[in-house]
């Protein structure tokens, strides 16, 4: 029986997978005055990567230069530019290879007294995700953010905004329920009436760095996938086709060894991001079983059901969870919310 994959493998376009760098790809501390001023200081040794995601990006383009598919790799990050040499040598230390890479001009907001938007990231990125659309308007988009600030409300707009549900006239009213600086209010609604629409953003995963509950989540819909760690993510990746099993079995040793999971926890991983629906069963069948050859999970795990027990569940997982366009997200009610709670 043939492992149930999203239709969008086969499909020729680029794939272009757009990662956040603090809290996502760097454990970045900034949450006191002390640690945002030691940030532009950090040597690039001093830096550190969040566990599994090295090997999960190396893994996303060998994948894809091995299958011949077109792949690109950037970074949007919320940090000034005084530190980019840093940022640039660490990713060269931890062997990535990139296409591009912003950062945020805070000396600019500084120097014009716009205290405000030194902190305010969803203008910022947005702007920033729209302004080469354009040009990559054949390729397919996986988006990477965490729970810290503002990322599962920027990037499952910006995807309808690609995908024309979200209207430049509506966008307007949005930014500014959400307190927007106006000058990049007017630039993300130009931008946005320049895309041609698309279904373009097929995943969407929000790194749980601060833990919030995955069910806080659901009003963005299936398309976006809270993680608690990089094996749960490169699970959903390896169903979406972007990642092999060897390359899930990486991120995983990346787990026992950065951070010490145990073969226990990465089972209960794996269990827990099938349980919420992200990860189908022939799917996570698939995972365990190539771990559990390997020795990664436990024994009484890797036997845990019989093959007809496996192939029942499957098919009563079936058309259990709808796609992703089959929810309607009310961006003027989730604006209200964000503002409110800030």
């Amino acid at each position: 029986m043939m492992l149930r994959r999203a239709k969008a493998v086969l499909s020729p376009s680029p794939v272009v997978f757009f990662w956040d760098l603090d809290k996502t790809y760097l454990k970045s501390e900034f949450e006191t005055l002390r640690e945002l001023v030691r940030i532009p200081f950090e040597k690039p040794e001093e830096k550190v990567a969040v566990p599994g995601v090295v090997p999960l990006i190396r893994g996303l383009r060998n994948v894809a230069s091995q299958a011949g598919r077109d792949v690109r790799i950037y970074f949007v990050s919320a940090s000034p530019p005084q530190i980019a040499k840093a940022i640039k040598d660490k990713l060269a230390l931890d062997g990535i290879e990139y296409d591009g890479i912003v950062f945020k001009d805070q000396l600019h907001h500084l120097v014009r007294g716009k205290f405000r938007n030194l902190r305010e990231q969803v203008g910022y990125k947005l702007t920033e995700l729209l302004k080469d659309r354009p040009a990559r308007a054949d390729a397919r988009e996986v988006l990477f953010g965490d729970d810290w600030e503002s990322d599962p409300l920027i990037y499952s707009l910006y995807a309808d905004i690609v995908a024309g549900r979200v209207a430049p006239g509506d966008l307007d009213g949005i930014l500014q329920t959400i307190g927007v600086d106006a000058a990049l209010i007017a630039e993300a609604t130009r931008l946005a009436a320049a895309i041609t629409p698309a279904e373009a953003v097929s995943r969407i995963f929000i790194n749980l760095e601060r833990r919030t509950p995955p069910s806080a989540f659901q009003r963005f819909g299936p398309r976006l996938v809270p993680t608690f760690n990089y094996l749960q993510t490169a699970a959903c990746l390896f169903q979406d086709g972007h990642l092999s099993l060897p390359a899930v079995a990486t991120v995983a040793e990346a787990l026992t060894a950065q951070s010490g999971y145990t073969p226990e926890r990465l089972a209960n991983s794996l269990a827990d991001i099938e349980r919420r629906g992200h990860l189908q069963p022939l799917n996570a069948i698939a995972v365990r079983e190539y771990l559990g050859a390997l020795g990664a999970l436990p024994r009484r795990i890797r036997r845990w059901q019989s093959p007809w027990q496996r192939v029942r569940r499957w098919f009563a997982a079936q058309g259990t969870h709808p796609p992703a366009d089959d929810v309607v997200i009310n961006y003027h009610t989730l604006a209200a919310d964000w503002r409110a709670s800030r």
